[in-house]
């Protein structure tokens, strides 16, 4: 979430910009594509529905942006866009949970130069360091996500289980709905990794967040409720959860279609006459 007395009392908001800048400046801010790293993908038609307004007023404001104020970087390849001030807005605060989702969506990052650009106005000593291990500072103007991808899989392999299991809660989170920055949820869920409640906890996870999704019930609350009413019946492996979330197709399935319902049984031998009781 922006820090919004941060943002106002910035002498660059204050002095230099229009209504229409502060509108548009806000709207890469807070919009639902923005992630907890202050890089995310958009392109210039979504910009230019929701704010209402014409590609060609998109492309202006954005050169307004990157060459006048100096505030963001937009690939128009990638279609990804860096907000240079994240930092002093959002991440002020570590911790591991934190940590991890950053760590993950750093890895989802296709412009690798974008990363320095944001991390530079990063307070956050834990944090910064965290993005510095992304790219190469001495290359860092043309460093592109494809010339460190053998780097960030050797990061990945010295603690493939961790960096796994985040990566594949945060994607699944972020691409069926639940609310890209949405950030102490992922933090949330990315802390009962650490607990000992499952055997498995990745995959339990990923179950109630399919249940969730499938339910059109995309809320933490939801989720940790599934999640605890596992635990209170004692389920602890995945297997026991498949299990026990199968067994009402099972009954289904095998119950027999000629039973009787409910009620006065009627007798087989039973004849309906229409004609008894009518006077000849």
């Amino acid at each position: 979430m922006v820090k919004t007395f941060s943002f106002w009392r910035n002498p660059i908001v204050l002095e230099e910009m229009t209504p229409e800048d502060k509108y548009f400046y806000l709207f890469l801010l807070t919009n639902t594509k923005t992630t907890q790293i202050g890089i995310y993908q958009i392109t210039k038609n979504e910009m230019a529905l929701e704010l209402g307004y014409s590609i060609e007023r998109i492309q202006t404001l954005l050169s307004r942006f990157e060459e006048h104020f100096q505030l963001v970087k937009y690939n128009t390849t990638t279609r990804e866009i860096a907000i240079k001030n994240w930092g002093v807005f959002n991440l002020n605060k570590g911790g591991k949970p934190v940590m991890d989702c950053i760590r993950a969506e750093l890895q989802l990052v296709q412009d690798a130069s974008l990363i320095p650009y944001v991390s530079k106005q990063i307070a956050s000593k834990e944090i910064r360091s965290l993005y510095e291990t992304f790219y190469n500072c001495e290359e860092e103007e043309n460093l592109i996500h494809n010339e460190t991808k053998g780097e960030e899989e050797i990061r990945v392999e010295n603690d493939p289980v961790c960096n796994h299991d985040t990566k594949e809660i945060v994607q699944f989170w972020d691409n069926n709905g639940f609310g890209l920055s949405n950030l102490y949820a992922k933090e949330r869920l990315l802390a009962l990794l650490e607990e000992k409640t499952f055997q498995q906890p990745k995959d339990a996870i990923l179950k109630a967040l399919s249940i969730a999704s499938a339910n059109n019930k995309r809320k933490l609350n939801y989720v940790l409720a599934i999640l605890k009413n596992w635990e209170n019946s004692s389920l602890v492996t995945i297997n026991q959860i498949n299990e026990t979330l199968d067994k009402p197709n099972r009954t289904t399935k095998e119950k027999k279609p000629n039973d009787s319902p409910t009620g006065r049984a009627i007798p087989h031998d039973f004849v309906l006459d229409l004609s008894a009781g009518e006077t000849k």
